[in-house]
């Protein structure tokens, strides 16, 4: 299997499975990179993580200081942890509830009017189980328009949620989710149709 290879934005250092020493303790990412995160844990802990529920315009403002991609509409709550903010696109009236993990390794990109609900962990991270350094590597997730991605549900990486999908409570998804479809479980599988409607069109 051929060593896998993740990009660092902030630099454009490719990192190689096979020329990093994982367990020896070297760092999977430039210092830039470690560093933009290191001023942005900060800045959220110091200015965002203790404020009222009603600032969201304030709390996507910071995201997007830091190079996120948050349409002003979004709802963010305080306690939301985003690893890297340059990797999270939010559309139109999307949320992020309370606890949301949102581990931004590789791109999520959350659709208009999608809801993320409370402590949901979304995983972008992955490690190379067939490589000896068991190097850390990412694949994207994307959250379609009206989704709902129900309390402590947990979206692997690489996982597509279709338009309108639902993701039950503490479900678990490592496979792409159908349309207008509601999943329940570990992992998640089929368990009926959600009525159609295009809330996007509506506002």
């Amino acid at each position: 299997m051929k060593p896998i290879k993740i990009q660092a934005k902030s630099s454009g250092v490719p990192q190689n499975a096979d020329s990093i020493a994982t367990f020896a303790g070297a760092a999977s990412f430039p210092f830039r990179h470690r560093l933009l995160r290191l001023a942005w844990k900060l800045t959220w802990a110091l200015l965002a993580s203790w404020t009222p529920p009603p600032l969201h315009r304030w709390r996507v403002c910071l995201i997007n200081l830091f190079g996120g991609h948050v349409d002003p509409s979004c709802f963010i709550y305080a306690s939301v942890r985003i690893w890297y903010p340059p990797n999270l696109n939010m559309a139109r009236s999307a949320t992020l509830g309370p606890d949301v993990d949102c581990y931004t390794m590789g791109q999520i990109e959350i659709g208009p009017y999608a809801v993320v609900s409370q402590r949901t962990f979304l995983c972008t991270g992955t490690h190379d189980i067939h490589n000896a350094n068991f190097q850390i590597g990412s694949r994207p997730i994307k959250i379609g328009a009206n989704a709902w991605i129900a309390a402590e549900a947990f979206v692997g990486p690489g996982v597509i949620i279709g338009e309108g999908a639902v993701l039950g409570a503490r479900g678990a998804a490592f496979c792409d989710l159908d349309a207008w479809t509601v999943y329940q479980g570990n992992p998640a599988t089929a368990k009926s149709t959600r009525t159609r409607f295009n809330r996007t069109q509506e506002q």
